[in-house]
Parts: C-alpha cells; structure tokens; sequence
C-alpha cells in the first residue's frame, strides 16, 4: 500500500523531529552560589537527567557577598555586597555556560540582607536586617540605579521582601517586629503605598523571616526564624492583603532546641525575644521554597543542620511534615530547580554543597551527591535557560 504521506512530507519529518529533539535538550540549568568569606559566586552546570553537578568558572563579587536575585528573563544575576562600601553588582548569564560576567556595580543604600525583582525586572526590592529599611531602586537591563527611586521604614529587622506573581502585592517579612508588612505596587512607575491594614502580626514570639508564594499566587508561606515554624496566608485575588490560615512547624518536638530570638544587637522590646547569652541550642531557621509544580514545600534549620518537608495542601494551603533530611552545616540557603526533582542546598560552614533528588511520591529526599564550593557558602539560585 502507498505511503498516505507525499514523499517530500516523509522526508521532513525525520527533520522535524530531529529539530524538536533538539530544542527540548538544548536546555540548559546553572547553579549559582554565592560565598560570603570569599568573596566570589561559584557557577556549577546541573545535569537535569541525573542530578550531576559539572563546576564552571568562579566570578570575584566582595566580601560578604550574600544575597542574589534572577532578573524575569533569565539573562541577569544580581548580587549583593554587604562589606562596605555596600554595593549591588549586575552580571550578565552567558546562554551557553552560564559564565557570569560583571557588566556594572552600583551604590547599596544598606546592607541588603535580601533582594528581589519586580516581574518585570525594572525595579530591584531590597531591606536592611540592621536599619530597617525597604528600598525600591530602577533597574536598567545591566544597571541598578546609584539612588533608590523610594525607601520605607519597616518594622524591626526586615528580613526578605517579595512581589506576588501578578506584581501587586509586595510584602516585607519583620523578624523582631513579628510582623509581614504589604503594600500595593504599581509597576507603571514603581509606587508603594500600603494596604491598609497595612501590616498582619505573626502569632505571638514568632519571628518572620523569609517567604515564598505557591506556584497559582493563592497562599504566602512565611518561615519563622525562632521556632522553626510556616505561617500560611491566603492572599486574597482581589483586595492583594493576606489573611492568616495555619501554622506548621519543621521540626519534631524531639530535636530538643529551644526557641531562639532576634541575632545581633536588640531593638526589640518584647522580654521573650531578647538575645540568649548562650545561643548554641537555639533555633535557627533560615530559608523556605516550594517546588515550582506546588507540591511540597521545604525549609532550613541551621542549629541542627536540616532540611524540613512538607507536603502541600494546594487547596487550602495547609502544610502536612514529611520529615527532616541531614544536610550540610548551617544551611543558611537552597533552592530547587524548574522540574521540581532536584534540590541544592549550602552550608555555611562547610566547603561543600550537597544536590538532593526529590522523591516525586512523598517529597523525601535522598542525597545525590557533594561538590566543592567555597567558604561562607549562603545563598544559592538555579537558572534554567
């Protein structure tokens, strides 16, 4: 019987399929970590097929280079300097290897303890832990501007400022305020201006400290620093302010910290909340991301040096403990790559950096492998071009 395809069809689509194969594995995932002693950020290529780390090259940023931020597009790597003079260094991501390369440095207002973007990647977010600020700076494609365009006074200690997948809701968690402030942000020229209320109180002694929103924007998942435990909120679609739905906590009852209070000199005037003269059983926790699929959501504790799990209800945002996953000492940050199968966590106070395969069933991890990384490993971003 003859073919039902022309010949000329029959020899495309051997090609065709050829060139679909090749743009599917042309994908490429980079994992960039940022080393505070050394001053540098240390590039790594992921294999998304079995986790496998390649190291690259390591671009020189400054001592007590911290936090880093991905612009929307991919292209960017934003990294903030917190040794003086404080600065926030642009670097380009080259496509092929993602070789970074410097193409600006501009003045910091503060010492950043955090830095975000708008969607749109023309307006950099950035709060200072010791001076309670939250700044909003323009940002052209290879400049953050010398001056921000507005600063707020927050609360004590913010600690992480984040925008809502529809770039509206901007919030700025207060670890010794023991608040989360949220403003309306208009992305047409950059303006704040708060909700009102225009802050929601933590439960009492919890101090809130990073964040992460599900993949659909309904829920804000906000860490607490001093007991290890996950504030969800529900963010309403229409108004943009959070309402309060569950707390969870990361760590079983049995791990035998105790609740731990605001780190460096107090501002705060709650007596539980003082600074221990003996911190080493405190709690301590650190980071928090949720798989880009929704399904499970994942915490840092650095005292006892654990990953925390969580299965996600998606429907209504509450969190059910899977367990807790030994990892490198001091996990101040990880994050998790596009495909939700791999997680990359550092430690500051050790030269390696551990990559965890996620268990697709029940969102346990088991170790993959450790890589070399530098001193003061803290914060980590996987960029998949």
């Amino acid at each position: 019987m003859p073919s039902p395809f022309p010949r000329l069809a029959r020899r495309a689509i051997p090609l065709l399929f050829a060139t679909l194969s090749c743009q599917v594995t042309m994908a490429s995932t980079f994992v960039y970590v940022s080393n505070a002693a050394d001053g540098t950020v240390s590039t790594y290529q992921l294999d998304a097929a079995n986790g496998a780390l390649t190291p690259g090259a390591v671009a020189k940023a400054g001592p007590n280079v911290m936090p880093l931020a991905v612009s929307p597009d991919r292209s960017r790597l934003y990294a903030a300097v917190r040794s003086q003079p404080y600065r926030v260094q642009t670097f380009s991501i080259a496509p092929g290897d993602g070789h970074l390369t410097q193409v600006s440095e501009s003045p910091a207002a503060d010492s950043y303890a955090y830095i975000s973007l708008d969607q749109t990647g023309h307006y950099l977010f950035g709060v200072s832990y010791d001076n309670d600020i939250m700044t909003v700076t323009q940002v052209d494609k290879d400049k953050v501007a010398d001056a921000p365009l507005h600063t707020f006074k927050t609360a004590q200690n913010a600690h992480s400022v984040r925008i809502d997948k529809d770039n509206r809701t901007l919030l700025v968690a207060n670890l010794g305020g023991e608040r989360v402030l949220q403003y309306h942000f208009d992305a047409r020229n950059g303006a704040v201006t708060p909700y009102t209320p225009g802050h929601l109180a933590a439960p009492p002694g919890l101090g809130p400290r990073h964040m992460a929103f599900a993949p659909d924007n309904r829920f804000v998942y906000v860490l607490d620093e001093l007991h290890d435990k996950v504030i969800s909120y529900a963010l309403d679609a229409k108004s943009g302010q959070l309402s309060q739905v569950a707390v969870a906590s990361s760590l079983p009852a049995d791990y035998g910290l105790k609740p731990g209070a605001p780190r460096g000199p107090s501002r705060v005037s709650t007596p539980a909340m003082q600074p221990h003269a003996d911190n080493s059983q405190d709690i301590w926790a650190a980071d928090i991301h949720v798989t880009p699929d929704g399904n499970y959501l994942y915490t840092s504790e650095r005292t006892s040096s654990v990953l925390s799990a969580f299965k996600v209800d998606k429907a209504h945002g509450t969190l059910s403990l899977v367990g807790t996953f030994a990892t490198e000492k001091q996990p101040r940050g990880f994050a998790i790559s596009a495909d939700s199968r791999h997680l990359v966590c550092t430690g500051e106070k050790s030269t390696q950096l551990s990559v965890f395969n996620i268990d697709p069933a029940t969102g346990g991890l088991s170790l993959n492998g450790r890589y070399p990384t530098g001193n003061g490993a803290n914060w980590v971003e996987i960029v998949t071009l």
